[in-house]
């Protein structure tokens, strides 16, 4: 069987034997039903497990709108407008609306930035925007897992909260989206840091989001704070709006999650062998930090103690300091330690990786030097026909093999 990946700008192509070959995974195709402006207004007037905006606000309140800060993809400028419109039908004043990039522990905005993020349009209304800051939260509580309700003050003082936001799959809360907008978005350090230490706990991957303790902190948040409407939406690769979500937080972001599930949630009947991984090509490959989620995804579809063969360029490096320093100077399993111990960004990604580490081995074809590889603990190939063939040494050459060439928007799923 001839098999081709997307491989940086390229594509690397090789041979598998039909008997070892268990298929190969793909997303979902899904045609648009209507244009993207249509999608949004058609959720908002037909909210899920709610009334419409009209309904749930009342004229003279204030309004806190969060929505993603720039490292998400969430088109807040496309959504916005709509949400917008249906508040000022309803009598609120745009002096009254406030609406807070969710910066998590990320850095701040420049006002280009969030001129970008909102619409030029809105950004030069009366409706104020402003960034979330960690450090001026309000208490209301501690979650059943311990974390505390840290959240960040002109939301506490707001009649109500409208939370925006996209689905996509989450490596350890689950999914996006949702309640996820207030923890960790508009959380204290102290309350980000509490329950993203969950993410090494065994249930705290993609998909889950019933006993997964990060989504569990995140889903009790509702109960200390009112989160009156959620607009929550489905991207393609192109980063397009194909589904939109309104209402309920909680009824309408599982809508969501499950029309994510049909698109790109793959059933498969077990795990396999060999596990053969492209995040996608250019630009899901462009670094290490970036091709990390394609080699999460793939996690789902390995056995215990197999192998994936992970195929990313990674031309550009690791793509982000913190995550290069500990990918080098630490094993995988001090990694995963020093995550429960201190949560840091970037450090989360590199502790990740260490989890995968600990379950399979990883063989990488990569433009990244090969002692660097072999430093971070992974074994390095020049070729992916030799990569299959140190593979099936150590898996046998009966392994079965499965491929992902999408991996970076694919979850597999065993029924």
């Amino acid at each position: 069987m001839q098999i081709e990946l997307k491989y940086g700008k390229g594509i690397l192509e090789f041979e598998l034997d039909p008997n070892n070959w268990t298929g190969t995974l793909f997303p979902s195709t899904y045609e648009t039903v209507g244009d993207e402006s249509s999608i949004i207004k058609s959720s908002l007037q037909n909210p899920i497990n709610s009334g419409r905006l009209g309904e749930v606000v009342n004229q003279g309140e204030t309004v806190a709108i969060i929505t993603s800060d720039i490292s998400r993809p969430m088109p807040s400028y496309k959504v916005l407008p709509h949400v917008l419109s249906e508040l000022y039908e309803s009598g609120i004043k745009p002096e009254d609306i406030t609406i807070v990039l969710a910066l998590g522990s990320h850095r701040g905005h420049t006002d280009d930035e969030k001129a970008h993020l909102v619409g030029r349009d809105v950004f030069e209304s009366e409706v104020t925007v402003i960034d979330s800051d960690m450090n001026d939260c309000v208490n209301l509580g501690i979650c059943k897992n311990g974390t505390p309700v840290d959240v960040f003050r002109p939301v506490v003082n707001s009649d109500r909260i409208i939370c925006l936001g996209n689905i996509e799959y989450h490596y350890f809360a689950g999914y996006s989206g949702g309640a996820k907008a207030i923890m960790p978005g508009v959380s204290s350090h102290e309350a980000i840091q509490a329950n993203h230490r969950n993410m090494v706990h065994i249930d705290a991957v993609a998909a889950n989001l019933v006993t997964n303790p990060v989504r569990q902190d995140i889903d009790q948040v509702p109960e200390f704070i009112d989160i009156d409407f959620i607009v929550n939406v489905v991207l393609n690769a192109k980063k397009e709006v194909i589904g939109a979500f309104s209402g309920h937080w909680k009824t309408a972001h599982r809508k969501g999650c499950d029309f994510l599930d049909g698109i790109y949630g793959i059933k498969i009947d077990g795990p396999s062998d060999i596990v053969i991984v492209s995040p996608g090509g250019f630009p899901k490959d462009l670094n290490l930090y970036q091709a990390h989620k394609g080699l999460d995804n793939a996690k789902h579809a390995v056995k215990d103690g197999g192998t994936i063969i992970f195929c990313a360029s990674a031309k550009e490096g690791f793509g982000e300091h913190v995550f290069e320093k500990w990918m080098l100077t630490m094993t995988a399993s001090q990694r995963v330690a020093e995550i429960k111990r201190n949560f840091k960004l970037g450090g989360h990604k590199a502790a990740a990786i260490g989890l995968v580490q600990e379950k399979v081995e990883i063989i990488m074809v990569t433009d990244l030097e090969k002692e660097i590889v072999q430093k971070i603990g992974f074994t390095y190939c020049s070729s992916i026909d030799e990569a299959i063939e140190i593979a099936q040494i150590n898996q046998g050459r009966h392994a079965k093999i499965l491929v992902m060439p999408a991996a970076g928007s694919t979850l597999p799923i065993i029924r």
